[in-house]
Formats: C-alpha cells, sequence, structure tokens
C-alpha cells in the first residue's frame, strides 16, 4: 500500500534575520540558503522519510530548479514518475525569511504548480487503487484540488487536506469529501472568520468546520498543542516543549506523520501525537526539506517522551 501527495513542488530561497521586516523596511540579514520544498514535496519527504512508500503527483518547469527538485525527491525516496515536466514556465519559487524566533513570512510563486489540472487528475487516478490516503494542500488551483478530492472520495482513499495557503472562500462542495482537514490556528481563523488563539476558540472552530461536513477537524496551536474533533470525540493533546529554531515545514512534517500512524494502524489519538512530535522535531532545524525527520529520530523523540 502507499500514499499519495498531489500537490505543489518548489524551490525555496530562504534568508534568516534577527526580526521580520517591517513594511517598506530594508533589513540586514544573517544567512541565505537555498533547499528544495513546496508543500506537496515536503509532504511527500515527510512520509518518505518515514519509511512509507510515497508516490508524488504534480509538475516542475523545464528549466530552473526543475531537474534538481526531482533528483531530491528521488534521492530521498519518492516516486516521482507522475511529475510533470513543463516546458511552458519556471518551477515554483518559495521566497521565505525567518526570523531568531523561528517565525517566518513566505512569498510564493507558483509557476509549473500554478497550471495543475484535470489532466493531472488523471494521472493520479492510477495511483489509488493501491493508496491508502491522499494528501493535497492549496498551493496549486483549488479546482485540480477538488477534482482530486472527488476521485479519491469516489475510490474510498482518506482525503487529508492541509488547507494552506489559505483561502476564506474554499468551494463548499470540498468539505465533505475532506475526511481529515489540519489547519493552524491562523488558517481555522481564516476559515471561521474569528480569531483562533486557545483551546477553546480552536474547538469552536474544529466544529464549524465539521458543520461544513469535514469528518474530523484537527486545529494545530502551534506552541500549545492540538485540537482534535471528530463526530465521537473531542480531545487536546498538549505540544512536545522544543527550542524553535524555523517552523517552515513543521505542518507538513504533521501531516505526514500523521498520515504514516493512520495507514499503519494507530488510533486518531496516536496519531496526532506522532504529527505533534514529527512538527516539534522539524521546529529545531533549518529549511524545509533538510529538517524533517526520519523513522528513527521520531521514535527515539516519542520514546524519550514516554510515547
Amino acid at each position: 500500500m502507499s500514499i499519495i501527495v498531489f500537490g505543489s513542488i518548489n524551490i525555496d530561497l530562504v534568508a534568516t534575520a534577527p526580526r521580520l521586516p517591517l513594511p517598506g523596511e530594508t533589513l540586514r540579514g544573517r544567512d541565505f540558503f537555498k533547499a528544495p520544498g513546496g508543500k506537496g514535496a515536503n509532504q511527500a519527504v515527510a512520509l518518505a522519510k518515514l519509511g512509507v512508500t510515497t508516490h508524488i503527483v504534480g509538475r516542475v518547469g523545464s528549466h530552473g530548479f526543475g531537474a534538481e527538485l526531482l533528483h531530491h525527491l528521488q534521492t530521498v525516496g519518492v516516486e516521482t514518475k507522475n511529475i510533470f515536466i513543463d516546458e511552458t514556465v519556471s518551477s515554483g519559487v518559495a521566497i521565505i525569511t525567518v526570523d531568531d524566533g523561528g517565525e517566518n513570512e513566505i512569498i510564493v510563486i507558483p509557476g509549473a504548480n500554478g497550471n495543475v489540472s484535470q489532466a493531472d487528475v488523471d494521472r493520479m487516478s492510477d495511483l489509488l487503487p493501491e493508496a491508502t490516503a491522499l494528501l493535497l494542500q492549496l498551493e496549486i488551483p483549488i479546482s485540480a484540488v477538488l477534482a482530486a478530492a472527488k476521485v479519491a472520495t469516489e475510490a474510498g482513499v482518506t482525503v487529508i487536506l492541509d488547507p494552506a495557503p489559505v483561502e476564506s472562500n474554499l468551494p463548499d462542495e470540498l468539505y465533505p469529501l475532506v475526511d481529515i482537514i489540519t489547519p493552524n490556528e491562523v488558517e481555522a481563523g481564516q476559515l471561521v472568520g474569528f480569531p483562533v488563539n486557545d483551546v477553546d476558540s480552536a474547538i469552536k472552530a474544529a466544529q464549524i468546520l465539521q458543520k461544513r461536513g469535514v469528518k474530523t477537524a484537527i486545529v494545530k496551536l502551534g506552541s500549545q498543542g492540538v485540537v482534535c474533533a471528530t463526530n465521537h470525540e473531542t480531545f487536546f493533546t498538549p505540544a512536545f516543549p522544543v527550542v524553535a529554531i524555523d517552523t517552515v515545514a513543521a505542518g507538513d512534517a504533521f501531516n505526514g506523520a500523521l498520515a504514516t500512524a493512520l495507514s499503519e494502524g494507530k488510533t486518531l489519538q496516536q496519531a496526532v501525537i506522532w504529527g505533534a512530535a514529527a512538527g516539534a522535531l522539524t521546529a529545531t532545524k533549518s529549511g524545509a526539506q533538510p529538517s524533517l525527520p526520519d523513522r528513527f529520530t521520531l521514535n527515539e523523540f516519542l520514546m524519550l517522551h514516554g510515547q
């Protein structure tokens, strides 16, 4: 069995600085580095590093960073034969600023990701008979996300949606196609229209998302922890205490570990713990994919914290 990721593939251009710049401000930075990223590719790498057979479906450009991105995915064990090389545009690029506290600001230029279409959904459909889950994000056109969710639901494959970058006006028909939605507090607030900054507001937001048709709503509250609501239970999982260096890809690590645990028959509560642990570990290192934990590291961390 395998897990499919349908989504974006980017190169991340990362600048570090003491703090995030104010509007119109030129700020002296500390360092710069380049790393493969994109929420789709990040989640695929998160899965592969945890030992899951992982297929990614998406697009890269034929010039620029495309070959580099494909090579990196292949070196970590992601199956890339369903990545289309788009001759018309460059690969996607994310420009990221990270401050000393680990907070970040990100500008995404879609490139080839913006051309993902029904043709890519058709390629993905061929993988569904052997898949346990489909992971989706919102760095590709929403029409493609909706189409992918529809065919996965029809095939009985679990759909996990990371609604980032958030769109407050997601199509109403998307919610009932989603088995698990995993917004962070900012994304949850934008989806439901009120601030989400603590457990009570996260529970309220999760319940609203369920009323829209989502089966399970998971709201990530950063250093506070995670709220999860289903039709049968609502529970809170505290965050693992770590010193955050860079929160880029922490959410992708969460979804990768969550999906891995569920595919191995873990309970939802256990899967959320795995996700929280993977997210915490990712925040302790710089970069997106380089910071994602492997299975040994995740197991050691869970054991250290009595899980």
